[in-house]
């Protein structure tokens, strides 16, 4: 399981799903000072020396990170059981095919040997004259320049887990200075009159899996540019790592930025930051005033409305077509049914501005779309949904330490106050809900008018 959600509802669910006698904790971080990944291991730490003792506590504990990090010289201190160090040139979205990626997949029983023999074809291919990475690349930027820039993923369902990967990738790689290329992973497939002229769309599938085949051919007929990859098995999906890590870096080349860096999510980080040390001298967040408040929603934001429902379609009226895409920031428990309460929204808006759509899970998002959120040409508009948890779990200042200064709820509401004012402060449109501990009547409300 991988736990990515610092919503405190996710987390408690982790601890009561697994035994801690049964169960190891591998830590993952490059910088070795990930906020969110730093705060799971105090607190899971302290759970399980709760229940195995402090001379067995670290045996439950291994580690991934850059050499002469702070994780490293915690997990010493800590006795974990393994620390593996990565090469540390290797850029955190560059590193699915590095201990990063590699150790956990052993983990799971994935034959590792067999997966870097199709990295290595895949390699080798690159080497010729016939170079489709390099083309793909090539394609994905030209494209971009012209204005067609949102690159949408049809994969085959067992493949589909690599969507929310591809998208870190080139969100993160290719949006900022200005410029970006939009990839959409798990939106519904519609008929050609419903998407805008901005949409290239990549077909990536199993070879026998003529599952979208049909709507494929139909966005074809219609003059949509279509990229299709066959993989034979799943265990190609590592040459696929490859290919869209060279082909990224060649379209960031074909537009002119740098794809080994992120400066608007350090930017993002810095901010919440200075919040939660406000709330440690002041023992509370600073409060936004809402523009409207119906039953238990709060909106916030530019808007002159006198409903909670009339709210969405006043702010997406701004919507251009060809241009803009629209991005849900959903600061939930992740779960199957928010899940498809928010495709569902995602879907309406989609449908009826024939607009690109995201849906990300805060704060898991501002780790891959949210660089390109504030550092691309400025056409998203933002939707942010809070929801506080049925529950709040502290996070320890220290590791093996009972003392608590924050919670996981106050990471996230800060995370949240911190990405709204970074889009602001970067001249996005955003508006902000927040909800009750009841999801999905609360989104029905929200979108009763689209």
């Amino acid at each position: 399981s991988v736990l990515d959600s610092t919503h405190p509802d996710a987390v408690q669910e982790m601890k009561d799903q697994y035994d801690p006698k049964e169960t190891l904790y591998i830590v993952s971080t490059k910088s070795g000072g990930t906020v969110e990944t730093i705060s799971f291991m105090k607190s899971f730490y302290n759970y399980v020396l709760t229940e195995v003792g402090i001379s067995n506590v670290g045996e439950h504990f291994t580690a991934i990170t850059d050499p002469g990090s702070g994780l490293e010289s915690m997990a010493k201190d800590l006795n974990f059981r393994k620390i593996f160090i990565n090469d540390p040139n290797i850029g955190g979205r560059y590193s699915a095919l590095s201990l990063f990626g590699i150790v956990p997949a052993a983990l799971i029983g994935i034959d590792i040997r067999s997966l870097f023999a199709e990295v290595e074809k895949t390699i080798s291919h690159s080497k010729e004259e016939e170079n489709t990475i390099a083309q793909l690349g090539v394609a994905m930027g030209v494209l971009a320049e012209e204005g067609i820039d949102k690159l949408t993923y049809i994969i085959s369902d067992k493949l589909k887990p690599i969507g929310a990967w591809v998208e870190q990738l080139i969100a993160e790689s290719t949006g900022k200075e200005g410029k970006g290329i939009l990839p959409i992973e798990n939106e519904e497939i519609l008929t050609p009159t419903e998407y805008s002229k901005d949409r290239v769309f990549v077909y990536l599938h199993l070879e026998n899996d003529d599952k979208y085949l049909d709507q494929i051919n139909l966005l074809k007929d219609n003059d949509f540019p279509v990229f299709e990859i066959v993989v034979n098995d799943v265990i190609e999906l590592g040459a696929e790592f490859f290919r869209w890590e060279l082909a990224t870096a060649i379209a960031s080349w074909v537009i002119d930025i740098q794809p080994f860096d992120q400066p608007n999510v350090e930017s993002a980080k810095i901010i919440a930051r200075k919040m939660m040390s406000d709330y440690l001298e002041n023992g509370k967040l600073n409060e936004l005033d809402p523009a409207l408040t119906e039953d238990q929603i709060k909106v916030y934001g530019d808007i002159n409305c006198e409903n909670v429902a009339g709210t969405l379609p006043e702010y997406l009226q701004s919507v251009v077509e060809d241009k803009s895409y629209v991005s849900i920031q959903a600061y939930v428990k992740m779960d199957e049914e928010t899940d498809e309460v928010l495709q569902a929204l995602r879907t309406k808006i989609q449908k009826k501005y024939k607009v690109a759509t995201t849906v990300g899970f805060g704060p898991r998002f501002l780790h891959s779309t949210g660089q390109l959120h504030k550092g691309d040409s400025g056409n998203g508009l933002f939707i942010q949904i809070l929801s506080k948890g049925k529950t709040d779990v502290d996070i320890p200042d220290e590791a093996g330490k009972e003392e608590s200064s924050i919670t996981f709820g106050v990471l996230v509401e800060s995370q949240a106050l911190g990405d709204r004012q970074a889009l602001l402060d970067n001249s996005r449109k955003v508006i902000r809900y927040d909800i009750s501990k009841n999801i999905k009547e609360d989104l029905l409300k929200i979108s009763a008018q689209i």
